[in-house]
């Protein structure tokens, strides 16, 4: 992490080490008992997939940003997309890297990514932006908007509400932490995400299930361009 990251990032990556062995144990796959966010990220596959193109040559990767023990890009491979992570915790990269050794998986912040512009074919960001502040989510929104192609899909999922709100954690899985959490109402990252020029799709409410407190969002955006009709 560069000596003049914001706060928040420094944060972040420091919490997430601390605990990266502990969610990775507990977190290994929290996808297998959710058929919905199965089904969603299956309609981001299909919509990254060009059309008529089950021959084509190449297609851009994919990048699973906030990829964490690394089970969403696991499964988008599996699911026949090129994919790779980031993650801000140099920890999780090498726990994602270790239970996925076929996959790339790299340190990196979403705030300033290090990749050229209009290179991706698409994004999942899955409960990452969800320790982001409000004041540095449009660099973020702008980041994302940079990369991707134009046409190319992005798929959030953060925790919402009736209104937004903040949380900070000191203490996760037994270990000292200092981890901001966000929710947001899908109108507040909607209206964000169209100030950073990404196109909202469909938008996906889900109530909250076992140990859940807050609902789960899920909004489907991509960079209008060419390839997006």
């Amino acid at each position: 992490m560069r000596a003049d990251s914001p706060e928040f990032l420094t944060a972040t990556q420091a919490s997430y080490d601390a605990i990266a062995e502990a969610y990775a144990a507990g977190f290994p796959d929290s996808l297998a008992g959710r058929p919905l966010e199965r089904a969603l990220l299956t309609a981001f596959v299909d919509l990254v997939r060009t059309p008529g193109a089950p021959g084509a040559a190449v297609r851009p990767p994919v990048a699973d940003i906030g990829s964490g023990p690394g089970y969403v890009a696991a499964r988008l491979h599996g699911l026949g997309l090129p994919v790779f992570g980031i993650d801000v915790s140099p920890r999780m990269v090498a726990l994602a890297r270790r239970a996925h050794p076929g996959l790339r998986f790299h340190v990196g912040s979403m705030t300033a990514l290090d990749l050229p512009d209009e290179t991706l074919g698409g994004i999942v960001a899955l409960y990452s932006i969800i320790h982001v502040p409000d004041d540095h989510l449009p660099t973020v929104f702008a980041e994302f908007h940079r990369v991707l192609q134009p046409g190319a899909p992005l798929l959030l999922g953060f925790q919402s509400g009736d209104e937004d709100g903040h949380l900070r954690l000191t203490e996760r899985f037994g270990s000292p932490i200092s981890l901001d959490f966000y929710w947001r109402t899908p109108e507040s990252v909607a209206t964000a995400l169209t100030k950073a020029g990404l196109h909202v799709h469909a938008r996906v409410l889900r109530e909250p299930e076992g140990e859940e407190k807050l609902p789960r969002a899920f909004l489907l955006a991509y960079r209008p361009g060419p390839a997006g009709g």
